[in-house]
């Protein structure tokens, strides 16, 4: 109700000011599913010697973001003339499984100026360096089926932060600020006329209290602090595009940790399909023990495919994430492999039924635990949500995970 009332103001000031006001779209997503999670888990090290023992975990849940997240938004424009144009984008995020929460715009909330010279865009936004990690992935980021390199880097980037002095800039969304998203971002994008060739350049602002003359405090400093960028081109079937971030969670005189994102994404378009590729290199530069340097690196790899099927799309992905520690210790890798299948059925433009299969193996996961493990019954990301918390001391190691999506999405 609260919502009817607030769209018949926002029209009825829009009729008003239809001389100002060139455009206002209320749109959204509504995605409900049934989803399944399943995690196999065996013992490792000390504890296998008294005999292998198995740990099966399950959960079957109701979720509004099997093919694509639910949400609200509010988009409008204004021209300003002489090819200049006003825009703002309020969009949130939708619980509609359990009707509840309350209406932020965490997902994007942004203002912006463009014209000839391009767009500069001010506020909450995805950051530069993720839109490869969406962009070509055959499965949109939602679902079981979850481009792996953009989970593990949501689960680095939000157990890492969580580490060095709890959540960043507006707190955990959707993974983590600074990989995902980030709040109070100044971003530019290039005109959309360079002959297929495009490009943004991100700066977010950490906003901390800088005090001189004095000990820099824990978690202050340039803390929340992201900057990045992205070029590509585009013409016919073809896409390519290379990204870089850095995003700061520690910075004091005793501890400095930055995540630095490197990925390269493709796609061709052959008409009967269209291929995808990504390659990516996540490293976490940061102090360890008696002020030593450790830069653990994570190397992903995709590749994808759709293929249009009637008036149905199968997507398949496979993906691989290889774990490297820069410590000096043995047994200092991981890896995990997920092989991800769907069906889209379009019942119409806006409304489709959809259908996603996904299945984890992990390999020597104890070796990292944040980053590898799985356990399906934390479910706050969309996918299987690789954070188990087991230790390298004994115990239970993560083998394998099974995931799957049935529902519908309506998008208006």
């Amino acid at each position: 109700m609260l919502i009817q009332r607030f769209v018949l103001v926002a029209g009825s000031l829009c009729a008003a000011s239809a001389g100002a006001q060139s455009s206002l779209t209320v749109f959204g997503v509504v995605d409900a599913g049934v989803s399944h999670y399943s995690t196999k888990s065996s013992t490792y090290g000390p504890a296998a010697a008294f005999g292998t023992r198995t740990m099966r975990q399950s959960q079957t849940v109701l979720s509004p973001s099997g093919l694509s997240s639910s949400r609200l938004g509010f988009r409008g424009t204004e021209d300003l003339g002489g090819g200049l144009a006003a825009s703002f984008w309020l969009e949130a995020p939708l619980s509609n499984d359990t009707g509840g929460g309350t209406l932020n715009f965490g997902r994007r909330s942004t203002l912006s100026l463009s014209g000839p010279f391009g767009e500069v865009r001010l506020g909450r936004d995805y950051t530069a360096s993720f839109w490869n990690d969406a962009v070509f992935d055959p499965m949109a980021v939602n679902g079981v089926g979850t481009n792996l390199i953009a989970v593990v880097n949501s689960n680095i980037a939000a157990s890492r932060a969580l580490a060095t002095g709890g959540l960043l800039n507006g707190g955990l969304s959707a993974g983590t600020d600074s990989y995902l998203r980030t709040s109070n971002a100044i971003s530019y994008f290039l005109p959309q006329d360079l002959a297929g060739f495009y490009g943004q350049v991100q700066y977010a602002f950490p906003e901390n209290v800088k005090v001189d003359g004095a000990a820099t405090p824990a978690a202050t400093a340039q803390r929340g602090r992201y900057a990045g960028a992205r070029a590509g081109w585009s013409n016919g079937p073809i896409d390519v595009a290379l990204a870089y971030g850095e995003s700061t969670l520690a910075d004091t005189s005793l501890n400095k940790e930055r995540i630095k994102t490197i990925n390269f994404g493709a796609s061709y378009d052959l008409v009967w399909s269209k291929l995808f590729g990504e390659l990516s290199r996540v490293k976490d530069d940061r102090a360890a023990s008696l002020g030593a340097r450790v830069s653990d690196r994570y190397n992903g790899a995709l590749i994808g495919i759709t293929v249009p099927v009637g008036v149905g799309l199968v997507r398949v992905s496979y993906a691989k994430v290889k774990f490297d520690s820069g410590a000096a210790v043995p047994n200092s890798d991981a890896s995990t492999n997920k092989l991800a299948i769907s069906y889209v059925h379009n019942l119409s433009k806006r409304t489709a039924l959809y259908a996603s299969v996904a299945r984890i193996s992990i390999r020597d996961g104890h070796n990292n635990p944040t980053v590898m493990g799985v356990t399906p019954l934390v479910v706050s990301l969309p996918a299987i949500f690789p954070q188990p918390g087991f230790t390298n001391t004994g115990g239970f190691q993560p083998r394998s995970s099974m995931g799957y999506d049935v529902g519908i999405r309506h998008a208006f």
